[in-house]
């Protein structure tokens, strides 16, 4: 009988194969696509490593921060990384630091569990306070290079003579009226009105890409809002509109006619802006009668607008502003309505600052001394009712927002809140063709229109913080 030779049993393999530690990798699962519709095929591959950007060596001797007037004491990480990214926004660069995505090269004796578990033994991760010592690199994602446009609520998205879809329907979420002849918006703060070479994003240029309607051309703006002003801007969509509503704003006198339906609406025009001032004025309510003159700084590279002297030898021009306090004074501030008469530039800023000698909240260029002595010294306030002395605090279940009255740096607390304006689209036909009377199909519609626009977000969080003592 011939014995057969038995092969040695593979008990290696075996174990292997049914080892739970080291399972074999499956040649083909089954995927579940958005359909439910299953498929087989190969795995999906694993993460890709990061592609890491490497600074050059933190320099020794000089300050390498360039354009700094003082040389500092230490220079932080996040200041190194923000000068060699100038290009890139602040709060991207602030983010790679948040999320922890921020290293630095590490001797060996400083290698950490943290190092080892994310197989980068030679670098470790930075905090944005880390001092900068000469030498010392840092490396850091190639996202922070490749930022995404994302949509922007309380600033407008960056825009192009040709707008995107997003570009045009934020633009039309602004839009609270519109008819043939005017449009009016609610403008948000930190957008630029008029533009020039170095601004791209100006609410002119926007508004005639993407407003248009149709038309050949698009609106016009009738009056301007300074940059961190927000609330009612009025555009002309035609050319006769643009112009007699121009005249409006310019002087009364200018926009009436024979009409005396178009005068009697002209009369009614009003515009009220609601402001947070440190301080309070003497008088509940008055008139402030200043004319205002501007004055060049830095070899006329800025200008600035202050109370002209009373001779009026030095060009000045007419500014009227009627004013009303809202409410008592409570932590240092009150709500006060203001009612340009004119349109002077910075006419609001300069008479409450100067005239009244109570400057709005975030006008840092006509109240800057006055805003250190009221964050630097804050004085105790008072019950209105009971004489108590108190401590202005953030009522419980109030989002925190930047920049109202209780941030270290508040926006600009100016509102225009509301507008009353002639409905010149009665009066005016689709040529053009102006009608004293007003045109025959449009005899049943108002002779004035009135608009009110709500609050930005910073200006939302003080109110609701003082509303409780307004009266």
């Amino acid at each position: 009988m011939l014995r057969r030779r038995l092969e040695p049993w593979p008990w290696p393999e075996l174990s292997r194969r049914l080892s739970r530690l080291a399972p074999p990798a499956p040649a083909a699962v089954v995927r579940v696509n958005s359909n439910n519709v299953s498929r087989l095929g190969a795995p999906k591959p694993g993460p890709k490593p990061r592609q890491l950007l490497s600074l050059p060596p933190f320099p020794a001797g000089a300050d390498p921060l360039a354009g700094r007037k003082v040389a500092p004491r230490r220079v932080t990480a996040v200041s190194w990384v923000k000068h060699c990214f100038d290009d890139v926004p602040q709060e991207v660069v602030q983010a790679h630091f948040n999320k922890r995505q921020v290293y630095t090269e590490c001797s060996n004796q400083d290698v950490s569990a943290d190092c080892i578990r994310s197989q980068k033994h030679h670098l470790k991760k930075i905090k944005h306070h880390e001092v900068m010592v000469p030498g010392m690199r840092i490396h850091l994602p190639v996202s922070v290079a490749e930022t995404e446009i994302k949509k922007r609520h309380e600033t407008i998205p960056s825009a192009t003579l040709h707008p995107n879809r997003d570009e045009i329907e934020y633009l039309k979420r602004l839009v609270i009226y519109k008819d043939s002849s005017i449009l009016v918006l609610n403008k948000p703060p930190k957008v630029p009105m008029k533009g020039n070479l170095p601004v791209h994003n100006s609410m002119d240029v926007l508004a005639a890409a993407a407003l248009s309607y149709g038309n050949e051309e698009g609106p016009k703006l009738v009056h301007r809002l300074d940059r961190d002003i927000s609330g009612l801007m009025l555009m002309g969509r035609t050319r006769e509109s643009f112009t007699r509503l121009h005249w409006l704003f310019t002087s009364i006198k200018l926009a009436k006619t024979a009409s005396q339906t178009w005068n009697a609406a002209c009369d009614s025009y009003l515009q009220r802006y609601w402001a947070l001032v440190i301080g309070s004025p003497k008088d509940s309510e008055g008139v402030i009668s200043a004319p205002l003159t501007k004055v060049l700084l830095d070899d006329g590279k800025a200008e600035r607008v202050i109370l002209a002297h009373p001779s009026g030898i030095d060009g000045a021009q007419e500014a009227v502003t009627e004013y009303r306090v809202m409410g008592p004074t409570i932590n240092g501030c009150s709500w006060i309505e203001l009612r340009p008469l004119t349109g002077r530039k910075h006419q609001l800023r300069v008479h409450c600052a100067e005239a009244l000698g109570t400057p709005i909240v975030g006008d840092y260029k006509y109240g800057w001394f006055v805003h250190q002595r009221w964050k630097q010294n804050p004085q105790p306030d008072f019950e209105p009712f009971t004489g108590e002395q108190y401590k202005l605090r953030r009522p419980e279940g109030l989002e925190v927002q930047k920049g109202s009255v209780l941030s270290k740096v508040p926006l600009l607390h100016l509102h225009c809140r509301e507008m009353v304006v002639p409905n010149i689209s009665k009066f005016l036909s689709n040529t053009g063709e102006w009608h004293d009377h007003g045109t025959p199909w449009s005899k049943e519609k108002p002779n004035l229109l009135r608009f009110i626009a709500p609050m930005p977000g910073h200006m939302k969080i003080s109110w609701n913080i003082m509303s409780s003592y307004l009266v």
